[in-house]
């Protein structure tokens, strides 16, 4: 849009107010707008005439001349404007009467305006004009500012920021640091920077807290500098800056991903005794590097001590636990903890289950695991179509068709579908059987059981017809 805001009267911008506090909707606004532009036009040779008057006349029609209004209702009519170059235009237009002032709100208001709308070069030509009019300017104005580069990807336009706090005889606060800080660990080349900014903040009295120290520990750990991550933890100790739970649990978790759980679990113990009380997360991450290597009774160990720590364990900590010994072929040590949940408080869910059926299934325990099966199908959960292949797979090769018919038999019951594959394995089966008469008992037990459409077993059905037609012509043929 081509900014027409020199050649616009305070005529023109009182009507707009008129326009703006009658709550017009926004086509409304738009069309008062284009009249005010079509006015100017019609008025232009008026408007030069006038411009000739002597001084005196000139003084006399501009008390004519209708007020635009309290820098209030001018700062309402700029918020409402969705056109960031429009709300831009009514500023400069109000800037040019005589006696006006704008608030330090219709600044604000403005420059937030430009810069959620990516108009950087305009919001740095109102915020120096800001600074030259010496306004008494928020804190919390440069945080959105900051915040506006950081949504915009620009990181270094962030780190400038807080040179600017400093141009307008501000001492930028622990949270324009800490914000500025965030923005650039996310850019991996910005790590360097960051680090400079904080060693540096000191030198401008901004001094760095908990939040700080966790902010760069986070981003050293992911980028496997580990040990300025420790470094960085120990020097809070030095400064009295006392570390929280996070600062805690993000070196942990540094840790278990360089594998080094023993130095992690000791972390927990100096936790503990420092008073702190781990929070969820933290038992998470240690309970998993735990189990990945393979250091179950410790594992098992500290599931059990969490409630007596103040942390009782969740859903997320036990499922940890159960995944970890399914893992390593100890699925009976996983029943073990799953019969123990509910005495704890936690009740297994859909996850419990179908991790330990799949567990019990890999070892070979088809027994166990079909009635973990029908546990889980009575409290409401489904198994999952792998599992119960594996179950009537597992059923099959050992030759056990009818404890396989019996899991189709209670999926199907469930309102369950079988995958094809399945339905491929139990009738191939069937079908080599030479019990006629018990074939026909599966059968029919099978059939039992309600088929929708969901079932998947139109192909397989169609094979079935064949393969017994054929049967019956090869008996036929024999007899």
């Amino acid at each position: 849009m081509r900014l027409l805001s020199r050649h616009f009267s305070s005529k023109d911008l009182s009507s707009m107010i008129i326009c703006s506090s009658t709550r017009l909707s926004k086509g409304e606004q738009l069309s008062a707008w284009y009249n005010f532009k079509c006015h100017y036009h019609s008025q232009q040779p008026e408007q030069d005439r006038k411009q000739r008057q002597p001084d005196e006349e000139q003084k006399q029609n501009r008390k004519q001349v209708p007020s635009i209004g309290s820098p209030a209702r001018i700062q309402k009519l700029i918020a409402s404007q969705s056109d960031p170059l429009l709300a831009k235009e009514i500023f400069d237009l109000a800037s040019r009467e005589p006696d006006f002032r704008h608030s330090y709100a219709t600044f604000h208001t403005l420059i937030l305006k430009l810069g959620r709308s990516r108009q950087f070069s305009l919001m740095q030509s109102i915020l120096s004009s800001l600074k030259s009019q010496h306004y008494s300017i928020s804190p919390s104005l440069f945080s959105h500012i900051i915040q506006i580069y950081g949504d915009a990807g620009l990181p270094d336009k962030a780190l400038k920021t807080f040179y600017t706090i400093l141009e307008f005889n501000m001492k930028p606060l622990p949270k324009h640091l800490n914000l500025i800080l965030e923005i650039l660990v996310t850019h991996r080349n910005f790590l360097r920077p960051a680090f400079d900014l904080f060693r540096s903040a000191h030198k401008y009295e901004v001094l760095a807290n908990t939040e700080t120290y966790n902010i760069l520990m986070w981003a050293f750990c992911l980028n496997d500098d580990l040990s300025i991550a420790y470094s960085l933890f120990n020097q809070m100790f030095k400064r009295d800056i006392s570390p929280n739970v996070e600062s805690y649990r993000i070196l942990m978790q540094g840790l278990c991903r360089k594998s080094q759980v023993n130095t992690a679990v000791d972390l927990l113990e100096d936790m503990l005794n420092k008073g702190f009380v781990p929070d969820a997360l933290s038992y998470s991450t240690l309970l998993n590097s735990l189990c990945r290597k393979k250091k179950f009774k410790e594992a098992y160990k500290l599931l059990c001590r969490m409630k007596v720590k103040g942390c009782n364990p969740d859903i997320v900590h036990y499922n940890t636990v159960i995944l970890g010994f399914c893992r390593e072929g100890r699925a009976v040590d996983a029943c073990k903890i799953l019969e123990d949940m509910p005495s704890n408080g936690c009740l297994p869910n859909m996850v419990s289950y179908r991790t330990l059926v799949g567990g019990l299934s890999d070892q070979g325990m088809y027994d166990e695991a079909k009635n973990y099966m029908v546990e889980m199908m009575s409290k409401g959960f489904s198994p999952h179509f792998s599992v119960v292949h594996a179950v009537v797979k597992g059923f099959c090769n050992q030759g056990k068709i009818e404890e396989a018919c019996g899991v189709v038999g209670d999926i199907l019951r469930h309102g369950e579908a079988l995958h094809t594959d399945t339905w491929e394995e139990i009738v191939s089966r069937i079908l080599e059987w030479d019990d006629a008469e018990k074939v026909g008992n599966i059968l029919e037990e099978v059939i039992r059981a309600e088929i929708k459409p969901e079932t998947r077993i139109v192909e397989v059905g169609a094979r079935l017809g064949d393969y017994l037609m054929n049967r019956i012509k090869s008996k036929s043929r024999k007899g």
